[in-house]
């Protein structure tokens, strides 16, 4: 492996580790629902707003930085946010009330919004669009460490020592990841040389939103993240509540479905690379609605039934992001690319909260705990899903 080969792949490496924090922060809440809903007594639908509340703030934060995003370099933009993320952390862990952890989880959403975008932005600069695919399956293995190792090891800390150990050691972890990013990402100044400084903040949303093809590529993810999120934050409480799972049981359905997903990911890559980005997006699609409708109906089987559910339900709604990011990674040009990414992290995070939120709404729960209705938002989850493939048929491919 040369030395540009070694330095690339540390640079991913580093991204992946930076992802996996990030989406770890996100997720951690959702196996936490029992242990919060019985802390602070709350409800589905307070558990719902605490989950919606990151991904709406986060929403906000990107909203902004869809201006901004192009202005700095990339790097540094990455540093700050990520730093901001670390005290967000930390805060939840010290809250002492549903509204102090509230505050808080807005605060991670304002910083966690953007790394994302920024992550990604950096992986379409500087990996060649015939290479993106794999470099994104990659950075995206985030997701499935998050869920083999960030999640299983958050609900056995909080098993142990309480809800708030979670997010105390997730603080430590990212000071560490902190230190490889200083270490092994180089600054990402390329796309200043075509910057307009002289821009407004008005005309800097202007310039990117004129552009058609980039509404497409927005509108894609956010079907997608409406499809996953009406369903995954309430799959561990429906399991415990409605199939009878132990909450102990709960790390292994995290477990085994992320592990599946490190298998499957640098896959569904490939296959991105060597097939149309479209085609790859509409077979995972049609392929998700089977765990979709098998997860949501809630059906009283064994936990290896469940696991293997649970399993194809990573695999194909997880993986349905690797070619729909690489879509819109390559709907712009690069000096719009940040400012895609970003405002397509925002129109994401608005769509996952408020399909979390109405998804909350929507379940009842009955004087014996049990919650109704999981069945129609999986129904709907599967309809997004095919809105997601007939946008994605018309983004074009700039760069």
């Amino acid at each position: 492996m040369s030395s540009s080969s070694r330095q690339e792949f540390a640079m991913l490496i580093t991204l992946m580790l930076v992802m996996f924090t990030t989406i770890a922060d996100f997720m951690i809440m959702m196996p936490l629902a029992s242990y919060l809903m019985a802390e602070f007594q709350i409800n589905t639908a307070h558990f719902g707003l605490l989950v919606s509340s990151y991904s709406l703030a986060a929403g906000c934060s990107a909203l902004l930085a869809s201006s901004q995003a192009d202005r700095f370099d990339r790097r540094h933009a990455l540093l700050f946010c990520y730093a901001g993320l670390m005290l967000a952390t930390l805060a939840c862990g010290l809250s002492n009330s549903f509204y102090t952890l509230l505050a808080a989880r807005v605060l991670a959403g304002i910083f966690g919004g953007v790394i994302g975008s920024i992550a990604l932005a950096i992986v379409g600069d500087l990996i060649p669009v015939e290479r993106r695919g794999q470099a994104m399956s990659w950075v995206m293995l985030g997701f499935s460490i998050s869920a083999v190792a960030g999640v299983p090891l958050g609900l056995w800390l909080a098993a142990q020592s309480g809800w708030r150990m979670p997010f105390f050691a997730l603080t430590g972890i990212c000071a560490l990841v902190a230190v490889a990013m200083v270490r092994f990402i180089p600054p990402v100044r390329a796309h200043l040389a075509t910057l307009n400084r002289d821009a407004s903040f008005v005309d800097s949303y202007r310039e990117l939103l004129q552009v058609r093809n980039h509404w497409w590529a927005v509108g894609s993810t956010a079907m997608l993240m409406v499809s996953g999120f009406m369903v995954i934050p309430f799959i561990a409480p429906t399991m415990v509540a409605n199939v009878g799972l132990p909450v102990s049981d709960l790390m292994y359905v995290y477990l085994v479905g992320g592990a599946a997903t490190i298998f499957s990911r640098p896959l569904i890559g490939s296959l991105t690379d060597k097939y149309s980005a479209k085609k790859v997006v509409a077979w995972l699609v049609i392929a998700s609605f089977v765990p979709i409708i098998l997860i949501t109906q809630n059906f009283m089987l064994s936990l290896p039934w469940h696991l293997a559910i649970s399993a194809l339900f990573f695999v194909f709604v997880s993986g349905r992001f690797i070619p729909a990011s690489t879509l819109v990674t390559a709907a712009t040009q690069p000096h719009l690319r940040g400012r895609l990414m970003a405002f397509n992290s925002a129109v994401q995070n608005f769509a996952s909260g408020a399909a979390s939120l109405l998804a909350g709404l929507m379940l009842t729960q009955d004087a014996q705990g049990h919650l109704h209705h999981y069945g129609w938002i999986g129904v709907l989850s599967c309809m997004a899903g095919l809105a997601a493939i007939w946008i994605a048929r018309h983004i074009k491919t700039v760069s």
